[in-house]
């Protein structure tokens, strides 16, 4: 990463709410091949959550304490802030002297851009706010929101234009929270009603619909040059796992989330 930043664009997305089984087996079963395409080995590495709901997750993560993979470390991070004594900064991180990654690359020439989709990102009061106010530029909208059926077309749409208006010499970081896999997601599945409410099924749905949009964030992440990208979860949601539903709580099924991170070359492929 030291010898990247500076030289690439970086895009950072976060599939919020994600769970890694689901994840891993639309993979297997070829049902979202743009995402595929992308993964190394064409499959998600799996990972730990850095929190278990989105906020803290996302403190995390901007602190550079990506989701940590599931094998014994220490494990050598991308970002790190500088710290003495730490054990999971190597030679190829990139090292920030700012309390989080954003601002780190704003110190580097970045132009930081947050796209945002859940509640934690709508900027309608001081907790909305606090994540992305870590940004130069922020955008939120209720069409971004969980309550909406296009969510995530809507902000991809909104990053084509961001990315459009940019200087061509202008270095950007890109983060996108994608707010489909968040409940309510039961509109994605065709013949689901809202009184049967959220399931797996809808969930893996949620994720379908994210991955036929999504070659068309890659394709402007990557216009104007050779990009970094990292894909993964924030966390995974419960949908009655041994009797508990939703997230904020130490199960399995939000602390496992999947993980990756890829180049995408300029001019890749809607």
């Amino acid at each position: 990463m030291s010898r990247i930043v500076g030289s690439h664009d970086l895009l950072f997305v976060t599939l919020d709410t994600l769970r890694h089984d689901v994840a891993a087996e639309l993979a297997a079963a070829g049902r979202i091949p743009h995402l595929v395409r992308h993964l190394p080995g064409g499959v998600w590495e799996k990972r730990h959550a850095p929190g278990s709901f989105t906020y803290a997750s996302h403190q995390a993560m901007f602190a550079g304490f990506l989701p940590t993979p599931e094998a014994p470390g220490p494990h050598p991070r991308l970002f790190a802030a500088r710290f003495a004594g730490s054990e999971t900064t190597a030679d190829g991180t990139f090292v920030f002297d700012t309390p989080d990654l954003v601002s780190g690359l704003a110190g580097a020439g970045y132009r930081t851009v947050c796209i945002g989709g859940v509640g934690f990102f709508n900027k309608r009061g001081p907790l909305g706010s606090v994540l992305p106010d870590l940004f130069q530029e922020s955008h939120w909208a209720p069409a971004f929101g969980v309550a909406s059926p296009t969510s995530f077309e809507e902000q991809v749409t909104h990053a084509e234009q961001v990315v459009a208006q940019l200087p061509e010499d202008q270095r950007l970081f890109l983060f996108v929270n994608v707010a489909a896999l968040h409940q309510p997601n039961w509109f994605h599945r065709d013949g689901a009603t809202p009184d049967a409410g959220d399931s797996r099924e809808t969930h893996a749905a949620a994720l379908e619909y994210v991955d036929r949009h999504i070659g068309r964030l890659f394709a402007a992440a990557s216009s104007r040059r050779r990009c970094f990208a990292i894909v993964c979860s924030d966390h995974g949601t419960a949908y009655g796992d041994d009797g508990y539903t939703g997230h904020r709580i130490g199960h399995e099924a939000v602390w496992t989330v999947p993980y990756a991170h890829f180049f995408l070359e300029p001019g890749a492929t809607r």
